[in-house]
Parts: structure tokens; C-alpha cells; sequence
């Protein structure tokens, strides 16, 4: 599982890289996120069923189909602390946020994500898992299902991922392990840093002193990649509000024409919208993997 210290942090990208990656290693992977927060969604094809859109896209990173099983739950802001929820691909209901903790979530929300997961296991060898926000938000953490309280329902180990662009990267990271309970700090199998402009080398002294703190090896520094893949929709606001609306704008429409075959695109803009996307997800996955250390995570936490 893919976790973050925050929001942001760059784990839908990840997962999708991750994705690519394994799936060009041969495996047969899929993409899963228990419970996503989103207000883009990909209708699977031939049915009136949805996911989130990053889901969609891990999965064309994957070359598998889309499918409801690898994104069981998601919930669509409405306002005013209330979000359409979706189970299964099909909408259940409006709820407060409130009454999604106290009366769905531990029940019949993770009853629902742990019967998805189980299927996904039938037909893939790998799946990788996507957290949501941070495992370290200690006012939802006996509700947080997209995080520690799944992976540890299914014995998933996990690599930590810290913004580094952000600033406050190695406290965020020993800060998120401390607030973690020692059972799921013994889930944590490694650290990613990401996003990150200038020399490797300057980080060294950090990562020695953060390693020898939290008992977990740094995987790899990966640098900010400048990419086209349509990012999640989250509470990632890096920029400003105009900026933050044409982006979704743009995505929206990149979605929906590189990989939702339910509208009327013309079918020859679609097949080339989709082969831009796929080499896009190539090229984003070879720069991640040239960045980590893939053989330690191949045979020690993949297995």
C-alpha cells in the first residue's frame, strides 16, 4: 500500500507508476483504493456503474479494465459536509460526514472495500493499494479504512511517501511514524521522498539521521517529474482557486476523452488521446523507476 504523510503527496501517481512498472516486470496487477473522496468520475463501460478517475487511470497503467472492485467506495462532495456515496459503482445515499463515521463506515463500508479486495485477489497477482491523505490524521484514525486499519486487515505492507517540495518532508515523515501505533508502524516497510529539485547528495546527512530514527530505509528520492497525466482532484491546492478550476476543467476533459469510451468523441480522437496517455504513463514510470530501488522492493516488501 502507498500511504502518504499528507495530502498530496503524490500517491495516485505513484500508484500508477507502480502500476506500469510491475505490470512491464510481467505480473499481472491491478490498482485498488478502498475509499476515495473525488468529483471526477469514470463511467465503466456498458454499465451505468462508477469509480473515481484515478482508479481508471492506474488501471489503463495496468492494462486492465476498469472495474468497480478497484475503487469500492467513493464519496462525491457535495458541500455543506455532505457527499454523494457510491458503493459498488452505484449510489447509495447522501450523507453527512458525521453519520458516514458513525453509522456506515466500520460496518458495512469495510465489509464492502474487504469483499472488492477479494475479488481483485481472484484474477491479479499484485495489487497495489492507494491510502488516502495521511495514516497520521489522529481525529478519524479509528474510522480511517483507506489506510492502516485495511492494510492491516490485509496484511499489506506499506511505503510511506513524504512531499519533499513542500517543505517540513523528514518531520512529516518521523512525525506521521510516531502518531502511527506500533502495529502498523511495523507495516511501514520504507520511505519515498518525492518531488524533489536539485542534488541527491544534500540530502544524505537527513536521510541518515531520519533513517536511524525511525528504523526504516529510505527506497529512493524521486524527483518532480513535469508530466500530462491527469492529476486527483483532492485537497491537493498547490494552486490558486482560478488556477485549481481550469485545471479540473482540463482534466475533466482528458479523462473523458482519453479513456471513457461512453461518450460521442470520435473514435480515431479517442485511440489517440488514449495512445498520448499511455505513452505519457510510460514515460512518467521509467522516471520513477530509475529513482527507487526496485529490487529492494521486488524482494523485500513484494516478496
Amino acid at each position: 500500500m502507498i500511504q502518504g504523510t499528507s495530502s498530496g503527496a503524490g500517491k495516485s501517481m505513484l500508484v500508477t507508476a507502480l502500476c506500469r512498472i510491475l505490470i512491464n516486470k510481467g505480473f499481472k496487477v491491478a490498482p485498488f483504493k478502498s475509499q476515495n473522496m473525488s468529483s471526477f468520475t469514470y463511467k465503466i463501460q456498458n454499465t451505468d456503474k462508477v469509480i473515481a478517475n484515478a482508479q481508471a487511470i492506474q488501471a489503463m497503467a495496468s492494462r486492465a479494465i476498469p472495474d468497480c472492485n478497484m475503487n469500492p467506495i467513493l464519496l462525491k462532495p457535495i458541500g455543506n459536509s455532505k457527499s454523494r456515496i457510491y458503493t459498488n459503482g452505484e449510489f447509495l445515499s447522501v450523507m453527512e460526514a458525521k453519520d458516514y463515521y458513525s453509522d456506515f463506515v466500520l460496518n458495512k463500508g469495510l465489509r464492502i472495500a474487504l469483499d472488492a479486495f477479494r475479488e481483485l485477489r481472484k484474477n491479479y497477482e499484485i495489487i497495489i493499494l492507494e491510502g488516502a491523505g495521511s495514516p497520521a490524521e489522529i481525529n478519524i484514525q479509528k474510522y480511517d479504512i483507506a489506510n492502516m486499519i485495511f492494510a492491516a486487515k490485509v496484511n499489506a505492507p506499506v511505503i510511506l511517501v513524504s512531499d519533499i517540495e513542500r517543505g517540513g518532508c523528514f518531520a512529516s515523515i518521523l512525525g506521521t511514524m510516531m502518531l502511527l501505533r506500533p502495529s502498523h508502524q511495523r507495516l511501514v516497510k520504507g520511505i519515498l521522498i518525492n518531488k524533489f529539485r536539485g542534488d541527491n547528495a544534500i540530502l544524505s546527512p537527513a536521510i541518515k539521521k531520519i533513517e536511524s530514527k525511525i528504523e526504516k530505509p529510505i527506497l529512493g528520492i524521486i524527483p518532480k517529474i513535469d508530466h500530462n497525466i491527469p492529476k486527483e482532484d483532492s485537497l491537493d491546492r498547490d494552486n490558486s482557486d482560478k488556477e485549481i478550476k481550469q485545471s479540473q476543467k482540463e482534466n475533466k476533459k482528458t479523462y473523458a476523452r482519453s479513456i471513457n469510451k461512453n461518450d460521442n468523441t470520435d473514435e480515431n480522437q479517442k485511440a489517440t488521446d488514449q495512445s498520448a496517455l499511455d505513452a505519457e504513463i510510460s514515460r512518467f514510470a521509467e522516471k520513477v523507476e530509475s529513482s527507487i530501488n526496485m529490487d529492494y522492493v521486488l524482494k523485500k516488501i513484494i516478496g
